[in-house]
């Protein structure tokens, strides 16, 4: 967008708020962000509040708020001796071990800023990100510490905090778990990392001295929070503590109708197989969990869906956000109807689109509907969700949460009318603060009335149910023609036999593109002509794929995102 039609759209603008009149009845229009200063003000107010429940469940044990207080105080101690200052970025390398909240919790309260990393970072991802978030200090689990080897001389990272599994575990218990990790499973590549404190000893140094008092403020620096790069270089979204504040309250605002049919005196019980790294389980499960004092069942590689059913045998639990891809993998494990889903009241799905045959699945199967959600790293992540009450819009991604406008944008940035696609742009308290030393990046995406361009082609109906027809980048164009990938695997989906699917984009001499679908198939004697036939069916001629390819999997992020553009370059 030119400047003089981003000044022609400075003035405020008129919201026509329509989804307001779809609000469930307990759920308000707005949040108040001030009700805390800052993360570290609900942090301290959670640990006290929830001392003597249950924070997290891992392996078979489990730890109090008051043990993680506790720890935390006791390893953000450790890390303030190391003379880093307050605003000092610290990484965090973790899966969803109790060591993550351990960690996070005691960056934060020291007065420093989360990084959160992912721990399947190639040498090359991890390189970039420490020094473009020039982390001075990083907590790392063993697994990984190969990588770290390979690059920390080239990074800002001077301190190293290393932890093993079963660090947690304690006793006779976690030193089998270590050795095990180690010696049979050999899940720990040799490394050297001298400079490496660990996690047990930085602790017990800890818990010797006096945390000093972190008092960061609201527009403070609190994470930050790298995109996937699938656009380019990745970038870091800078969410300040008011941002995630907003987001956690405004999940609770919306939550609130199923979060009060938990029966009194029961401790709400969540499912944690989102990784905490990623911004959608940091602010959903652990963030939101500290706030209502949720128990969290830590779930540490929920693709291995055989033991994450297994970790959740025995267990009653109310809230389980995912990702299309593990509802329905799991829905279809043949040892789904050995976990009790009685207690099940909150499935929100996000991360990608949940598709129509894996929500009537899911809902046949637990008789909790999915509420599908919308959001981004620079959002912190809930941008739209369906009402949990089951009143939502199938396909649609829901509302706009409380306190968060919506608009659909042409190319000049002017609001398009109700059900024409456009670019989805969202103006809240939970919209970054930008990227990180990158000016003319955050210009690109931000309107200089607050709107965040999300790059996400959406159409909104009148009465405010989002849906999002795709990705600027997935679109394929077929002789001029727009198809929208989701849409192809939406109808694929649907036929017996197909576990999964993806579409893309192909080059074609004929139409300049063309659509080429990859199926991983539960039912061998599924055929490419019953694809085809099916296809013929539900989609006009131009969406139809060209070419289909069957394959064992489709390749996928650590969250569940299928990799579109790793099947293009494939």
């Amino acid at each position: 967008m030119n400047r003089a039609a981003t000044q022609l759209l400075d003035s405020e603008r008129e919201i026509d708020r329509v989804w307001l009149a779809q609000y469930p009845k307990d759920v308000p229009a707005t949040i108040d962000p001030s009700v805390y200063q800052s993360l570290v003000e609900l942090i301290d107010e959670g640990l006290i509040k929830h001392a003597s429940r249950i924070a997290c469940d891992f392996l078979g044990k489990s730890w109090t708020y008051a043990e993680l207080d506790e720890a935390s105080w006791a390893l953000g101690c450790h890390l303030q001796s190391l003379g880093l200052h307050p605003g000092d970025r610290v990484a965090v390398m973790l899966p969803n071990v109790p060591q993550y909240p351990v960690a996070v919790l005691a960056i934060l309260r020291a007065g420093f800023v989360l990084v959160n990393v992912n721990p399947l970072y190639t040498p090359r991802e991890l390189e970039h990100q420490l020094k473009d978030s020039g982390a001075k200090a990083m907590v790392v689990i063993e697994n990984f510490a190969q990588t770290l080897e390979q690059v920390i001389e080239r990074t800002p990272v001077k301190h190293v905090v290393l932890t093993s599994l079963g660090d947690m575990l304690g006793g006779f218990k976690g030193a089998l778990v270590n050795a095990a990790v180690r010696h049979v499973k050999k899940m720990v590549p040799p490394f050297k990392l001298p400079q490496a404190v660990r996690f047990r000893h930085a602790l017990e140094h800890g818990r010797h001295m006096t945390l000093l008092e972190a008092n960061p403020g609201p527009e403070d620096l609190a994470v930050l929070q790298y995109t996937g790069g699938t656009t380019g270089v990745s970038k870091g979204a800078m969410l300040l503590h008011r941002n995630i504040i907003a987001n956690l309250l405004q999940s609770e605002a919306w939550n609130h109708p199923l979060w009060k049919q938990v029966p009194e005196g029961e401790q709400p019980v969540m499912v944690c197989a989102l990784p905490l790294y990623h911004i959608f389980g940091f602010t959903v499960n652990m963030m939101f969990g500290l706030r209502v004092g949720a128990r969290n069942i830590l779930i540490p590689n929920p693709r291995d869906i055989k033991a994450t059913l297994k970790a959740l045998r025995g267990k009653k639990f109310h809230s389980f956000p995912a990702v299309n891809t593990l509802f329905n993998a799991m829905a279809q494990h043949p040892d789904f109807d050995k976990v009790d889903w009685s207690g099940l009241r909150i499935s929100v799905g996000g991360g990608m689109a949940v598709q129509q045959a894996t929500a009537r699945l899911w809902k046949d199967k637990t008789g909790c509907a999915i509420a599908e959600g919308y959001g981004l790293s620079e959002t912190s992540p809930s941008v739209t969700c369906n009402p949990v009450n089951g009143m939502g819009v199938t396909g649609s991604i829901g509302l706009p949460l409380p306190s968060t406008d919506v608009l659909i944008l042409d190319e000049d940035g002017h609001a398009r009318p109700f059900g024409t696609p456009g670019e989805l742009a969202v103006r809240g308290p939970q919209v970054m603060a930008g990227y990180w030393h990158r000016p003319e990046e955050t210009a690109k995406v931000m309107t200089e009335d607050g709107f965040f361009r999300t790059g996400d082609i959406a159409t909104m109906d009148e009465h405010g149910f989002v849906r999002i027809v795709d990705r600027k980048k997935d679109m394929i164009l077929v002789s001029g023609f727009n198809v929208y990938p989701n849409e192809v695997e939406d109808v694929v989906a649907q036929l017996p036999g197909v576990f999964e699917c993806a579409a893309v984009g192909v080059r074609d001499g004929h139409s300049g593109e063309a659509v080429k679908l990859f199926v991983v198939r539960n039912r061998p004697d599924l055929s490419e002509e019953q694809v085809r036939e099916h296809c013929a069916r539900n989609l006009t001629g131009y969406k139809r794929p060209k070419h289909i390819v069957f394959v064992e999997s489709l390749p996928k992020t650590p969250v569940g995102k299928i990799l579109r553009r790793e099947l293009r370059e494939a």
